[in-house]
């Protein structure tokens, strides 16, 4: 059998997260929290589950879910997106980023892709007979080249996948970037934007998140794919959601419908309960920005010289100062002489392009943080 992603094999995550267990590593490599998450959201799910809502609910979501979305896109970016036309609730929100660029890619499009990229872009592109076309972001801020952009855009691309708060290195957009994208959007009709968001509530330092939520015009053009499982520290539920046009809307539930049809039920039931506690999200972003400052003063101990994040689960860290390793090789020596588990930055690029640079991931309890650090103050070269 000819096999439709020939050149994909095993996520880095899987292979990291497995060398962890094998060698009882801290696994600062997945982003996955390691405390728990809130008891009152548990409470109002086991709630839901004990009143019977177990079966089926509605295929674009549950009703009252999608309303309390509204209500919080409406408070958060004074914008009013449909609960009936613009919202479905998806099984998290790489499916819906999946399900959005199936619903619009054909053969031979192109879409535009910022490395490093979270790992599922580009075989979702792939998988649907299209091409991405790689832009490196500006190392070591991270930032967009939007001269680049505007000169790889064709008559074939259909779709630019913008990430904010970045996943792996933290970088958020700002206005320019909005104004550079207005620009491109508006001089190319045919071109969409997924605009990958699902670290809405985790940016830092009183930053505004720039969601495509707050633009009309980019909204009207843009699938906007979230995770409650980011913003409830539950990322093993895998429930999500999209916002789209109704013209985009429409084509998304196309696909979703055959491939999903609907979400876990009693879990909807709870968080519509819980979104009422607007206090739970909005508190979310200085919750983990303190453990970003936690683990990155304890890391001045270490050798690893920190690079900026404003956003996310994870931070990047350079070593280019003591040691000459390719980052896979740093990666799992770490892992197997100190007991702490990263993942390359390198593996986030097709190219597997080496800035010697590693991933961690600090959604950790203080603990967890202090004995990796500890760890990590042993190493000598």
């Amino acid at each position: 059998m000819n096999s439709k992603l020939p050149d994909t094999g095993t996520t880095i995550f899987t292979v990291m997260s497995q060398l962890a267990v094998e060698y009882n590593a801290i696994n600062l490599g997945q982003g996955f929290p390691d405390f728990m998450m809130s008891e009152g959201l548990i409470a109002v799910v086991n709630a839901a589950m004990q009143k019977g809502y177990n079966q089926y609910v509605h295929m674009c979501g549950l009703p009252l879910l999608r309303e309390k979305i509204a209500d919080k896109v409406q408070k958060l970016y004074h914008t009013a997106a449909d609960a009936e036309t613009q919202i479905t609730v998806t099984p998290g929100g790489t499916y819906a980023i999946y399900t959005a660029l199936t619903s619009i890619l054909e053969k031979d499009d192109e879409v535009i892709v910022f490395e490093p990229a979270y790992d599922s872009y580009i075989p979702n592109i792939i998988i649907n007979g299209a091409k991405p076309v790689l832009i490196q972001l500006q190392y070591p801020d991270y930032s967009i080249p939007w001269q680049e952009v505007k000169e790889k855009i064709t008559a074939k691309t259909k779709a630019i996948i913008i990430n904010s708060p970045h996943n792996p290195t933290g970088a958020v957009i700002n206005e320019n970037d909005i104004e550079q994208l207005r620009a491109i959007i508006h001089n190319n009709s045919n071109i969409f934007i997924i605009s990958d968001e699902v670290y809405e509530h985790l940016i830092f330092d009183n930053l505004p998140h720039l969601s495509m939520l707050r633009y009309p015009d980019l909204l009207e053009k843009s699938f906007v794919c979230f995770s409650f499982g980011k913003t409830y520290n539950c990322t093993g539920w895998k429930i999500g959601y999209c916002i789209a046009s109704p013209a985009l809307m429409k084509e998304f539930r196309k696909v979703h419908q055959f491939n999903c049809f609907s979400c876990n039920s009693f879990v909807q039931y709870g968080l519509a309960a819980f979104l009422d506690n607007e206090d739970a999200y909005l508190s979310l972003g200085k919750f983990i920005q303190h453990k970003r400052d936690y683990f990155q003063n304890l890391m001045k101990a270490t050798r690893f010289k920190s690079m900026p994040s404003y956003g996310s689960y994870f931070q990047c860290y350079s070593y280019k100062d003591f040691s000459d390793e390719d980052d896979m090789q740093l990666a799992i020596r770490l892992t197997k002489e100190y007991g702490v588990t990263t993942v390359p930055l390198s593996s986030f690029y097709q190219s597997k392009k080496d800035d010697k640079v590693l991933r961690f991931c600090f959604a950790k309890k203080e603990e967890t943080l202090k004995e990796a650090a500890s760890r990590l103050k042993k190493i000598s070269v």
